[in-house]
């Protein structure tokens, strides 16, 4: 029996973390979010996937539950992330500014962005009182004055220039106290379903890739609607990353004629889109070949929407909570 036939209300975090060399320490992570401090299993919460790039030094932990759950198992897992991760030590070519860096609630059954933004916001009051020295920026439906988006409050704090040219101690957070070095800040937020796709270019050329990157951007001409992108050196080449956000659809006629470009999922009744990754693949290469490059292949870090849905309803209705390891056995 699936979870929508039980009606269960379910929402996922894809929870950033600053380490992807230690194994153990991410799946000890993961675990957090899935047992209580007696070793019990939480039953409705799931870790969909345990994404880890050596390089970035980061990975990115998928964690569902329903939304009643949500919370204490993402409290959980941030607060044994503070425990093992020190930023002080962090190496890696991704931005970040925090040990725990992002910490985002997106629904996925029968949950509202509304309640998503409170249960952010419960978490980053309950991480900011467990975690003494931790401070907390909000964003997205968490961000109760503004709701600022993950970009526009990124940008006001320096994320995306590196880290020695950041003084934490000037940087303005929301909750807890002034960022620390061991720490850092970490973003708490919620949005529509954020999904991440990778486009590998086959060359050494930065400033190549950067162009592309530029080229794609939702907020210059002609980008892509919803995505942000970055280009790194990565295994040798570069690899375009981007953030492909979810936007609400319109009755827009020019978006009508090009819907074969998007994919569109329902939240409590209200429809959305985000480009599909085979269009950003698409466009990458169009423009890696007017640079005379290839393109060498592209990858999804998780799931799409849909695909997060599905297998959030099948782990938690079958209670299988560390599905990231029995995926590739269990039956669907």
């Amino acid at each position: 029996m699936t979870s929508s036939r039980l009606g269960l209300r379910l929402a996922a975090c894809l929870l950033n973390a600053s380490e992807a060399r230690r194994k153990d320490i991410v799946e000890r992570i993961a675990r957090a979010a899935l047992y209580d401090k007696n070793g019990h299993q939480r039953p409705e919460t799931t870790v969909l996937n345990i994404f880890s790039d050596y390089d970035y030094n980061r990975s990115v932990i998928t964690i569902a539950a329903t939304i009643d759950q949500l919370g204490s198992s993402v409290t959980s897992a941030c607060v044994e992330g503070f425990k093992c991760i020190d930023l002080c030590q962090h190496e890696g070519i991704h931005p970040c500014l925090g040990a725990i860096d992002l910490v985002p609630i997106y629904p996925l059954s029968h949950v509202g962005l509304e309640e998503c933004g409170q249960v952010a916001q419960d978490i980053a009051e309950k991480v900011a009182t467990c975690v003494p020295g931790c401070s907390v920026f909000l964003f997205g439906y968490a961000d109760e004055q503004a709701k600022k988006s993950l970009v526009e409050k990124r940008k006001s704090l320096g994320w995306f220039r590196k880290k020695s040219e950041i003084d934490l101690k000037e940087l303005k957070n929301d909750l807890g106290t002034t960022p620390c070095r061991s720490y850092g800040i970490t973003g708490f937020g919620a949005s529509p379903y954020v999904m991440n796709c990778n486009v590998t270019l086959a060359t050494q050329d930065l400033a190549a890739g950067r162009k592309i990157a530029i080229a794609i951007r939702s907020s210059n001409e002609g980008g892509l609607e919803g995505v942000q992108a970055m280009a790194f050196q990565h295994n040798g080449q570069i690899e375009i990353a981007c953030n492909v956000e979810s936007f609400r659809e319109t009755q827009d006629a020019n978006a009508a004629s090009e819907a074969y470009k998007y994919i569109s999922y329902c939240i409590c009744g209200e429809m959305f889109s985000y480009v599909s990754p085979m269009h950003i693949e698409a466009r990458i290469r169009a423009l890696a070949l007017k640079q005379g490059i290839n393109t060498a292949g592209t990858a999804l870090v998780g799931f799409t929407a849909e695909e997060c849905k599905r297998l959030a309803e099948h782990a938690i209705s079958h209670r299988i909570g560390e599905f990231w390891k029995k995926r590739s056995s269990v039956s669907m």
